[in-house]
């Protein structure tokens, strides 16, 4: 899949991380479906001018054009499906377990904020939670699993690591976990996937093991295949700039240690967003032959955004069902421009 670059500007409160109504709205077409007898469906997200999701649109917020010519919301009977039949979205939870962390009493506050994190995120994708520390390689805490399972044991399998170097091999742990998520994507059989990295450390890389220009790389790569990223940074030690540039997504950066379960909030939040910010919106089109350029838009005068999709009507007919699940095409996801 080609690049959907979002960028979001830190925050420090989870209002802040949420659509604030403001600027224009991108719609991003990922797939699409058409399936007699006149089934139309396209699945894609809702950001607005700054990158940030724009979650909960219900299907009387699209309007659906044909040709330029609205439908009648009776006669396409629109509606948005459960957009699950069509992406899986995994969350890779990095957790720093450096000697800062392990030795000073920090686990009292970080086990509750990170076990609060994996409830809300895996209520609605797939988390994993490793750990890292000065080693060369990061540590499974919980594989990835769904809010049904394993991550509500999180704080207490946490709480077990043994961490085998005190050091904070932040730019490997980083390069190491897009690895595993991009390994957990690919045995994915939904038609879309999409990735995310959160990142929780309360320092900087200090082992020097991987290099700033071997981190760019990977993350270059990694927003390539429109995986976002995510940072936490809470302690006095912290780079604001290095970690900005890991969380091009977004990041919540503080030196006030006790702001690490309101730091945890905040991005839990940004990933909910984002993740209801896709929709699968579908309906029957009143066409029955001939080839349709269909538009989708949503807002309101500045606030607006749309987006367009070519079909072929041939063959359509009456007695459609909007409500049935479309069937993508797994090899052909649509091809989008940066």
């Amino acid at each position: 899949m080609t690049s959907t670059t979002r960028r979001w500007l830190h925050g420090l409160t989870a209002a802040a991380l949420l659509w604030t109504g403001s600027g224009c709205l991108k719609l991003t077409l990922y797939n699409a479906s058409v399936m007699k007898p006149s089934q139309v469906a396209v699945y894609f997200s809702v950001t607005d001018s700054g990158g940030n999701p724009v979650p909960n649109l219900t299907a009387d917020k699209f309007r659906i054009f044909e040709d330029k010519g609205l439908v009648s919301v009776y006669e396409s009977k629109q509606t948005i499906l459960n957009p699950e039949v069509a992406a899986v979205h995994y969350t890779m939870l990095l957790v720093d377990l450096s000697g800062s962390i392990t030795q000073s009493g920090a686990m009292d506050q970080l086990k509750p904020a990170v076990q609060s994190f994996a409830d809300r995120v895996g209520s609605l994708q797939k988390v994993a939670i490793y750990g890292f520390d000065g080693s060369k390689e990061i540590f499974p805490i919980i594989g990835f699993t769904d809010g049904e399972g394993g991550v509500r044991a999180a704080a207490e399998r946490l709480g077990s690591f043994k961490g085998r170097d005190p050091s904070t091999n932040l730019n490997g742990a980083v390069i190491e976990g897009l690895k595993v998520l991009d390994k957990a994507l690919e045995h994915a059989q939904t038609p879309l996937k999409f990735g995310s990295l959160v990142v929780f450390t309360d320092g900087t890389d200090r082992a020097r093991r991987v290099l700033r220009p071997e981190v760019d790389k990977a993350l270059e790569e990694a927003q390539g295949k429109d995986t976002a990223l995510y940072v936490i940074g809470v302690g006095k030690e912290i780079d604001s700039g290095e970690l900005r540039n890991i969380g091009r997504t977004a990041s919540f950066l503080s030196t006030d240690p006790a702001a690490l379960a309101k730091a945890f909030d905040a991005i839990a939040s940004r990933v909910e967003a984002y993740t209801k910010s896709f929709y699968l919106l579908s309906y029957c089109s009143p066409a029955r032959a001939q080839e349709h350029d269909l538009k989708v838009e949503t807002g309101s005068g500045l606030s607006k955004g749309d987006l367009t999709y070519h079909f072929d009507a041939a063959g359509f007919s009456p007695n459609c069902d909007s409500n049935r699940m479309p069937k993508f095409d797994i090899k052909h996801p649509i091809l989008r421009k940066k």
